[in-house]
């Protein structure tokens, strides 16, 4: 019998633990031109996770959402609010939290670091890290000009949100949208779905299928 086998000296059958469920991966774009590869990102991880999508509003204006995986359900601040219409109604921010094993936000805007740092949550994305379960890993991959990465603050809110447990996927130096040339472009979405996979297989590896 496929699956089973016979338990010894008896007629009965030994099931075998079905294989494991896949990841469940939250992925989020805030307000960054580098937005424009938020669905080449949600398909690097729909082939090896199940996901669901945040957008900013601002993000918007980058995501083109006719390239989006047709699997991933993307969720912005309308739905957060159209989706309660009554006490006892499920709240969608805290649905998504609860329903995620891991949170990527790629990218992360200067201003969305900002808001998260200071505990600011406005919108859909912030009020979900707001409640986040910090035992639960979460990355950021930062994006922004040179001299917004550079800004003193910049360095106050990354140590803000390194003390909440939130893993840095540092920016990379090149040529940049606005022009200029230097650090602060978001890692290439292949680098992204690395760095949180082996992430996520290696802890389960330590902890027998759990994170």
């Amino acid at each position: 019998m496929a699956g089973s086998k016979p338990a010894s000296g008896e007629g009965e059958t030994m099931v075998v633990d079905a294989a494991p469920r896949r990841p469940r991966i939250l992925l989020a774009a805030s307000g960054s031109v580098a937005a424009v590869k938020f669905a080449n990102l949600c398909h690097c991880f729909s082939e090896w996770a199940d996901v669901r999508a945040v957008a900013t509003s601002a993000s918007l204006h980058f995501i083109d959402r006719a390239s989006m995986p047709k699997d991933v359900t993307l969720y912005t601040d309308d739905n957060e609010w159209s989706s309660w219409m009554k006490l006892g109604d499920n709240v969608l921010h805290i649905e998504l939290r609860k329903w995620a094993d891991i949170m990527v936000i790629a990218p992360l805007s200067a201003n969305t670091l900002g808001k998260i740092a200071g505990g600011l949550c406005d919108n859909l994305l912030t009020c979900i890290v707001r409640a986040w379960d910090y035992s639960k890993p979460f990355f950021v991959a930062p994006a922004m000009n040179t001299l917004m990465w550079n800004n003193p603050f910049t360095e106050r809110h990354l140590i803000a949100i390194d003390e909440l447990g939130i893993s840095l996927i540092p920016p990379v130096t090149k040529r940049l949208a606005c022009g200029d040339y230097g650090n602060g472009a978001m890692a290439e979405p292949s680098t992204i779905y690395s760095t949180v996979r082996l992430f996520y297989e290696s802890k389960a590896q330590q902890g027998n299928g759990d994170i």
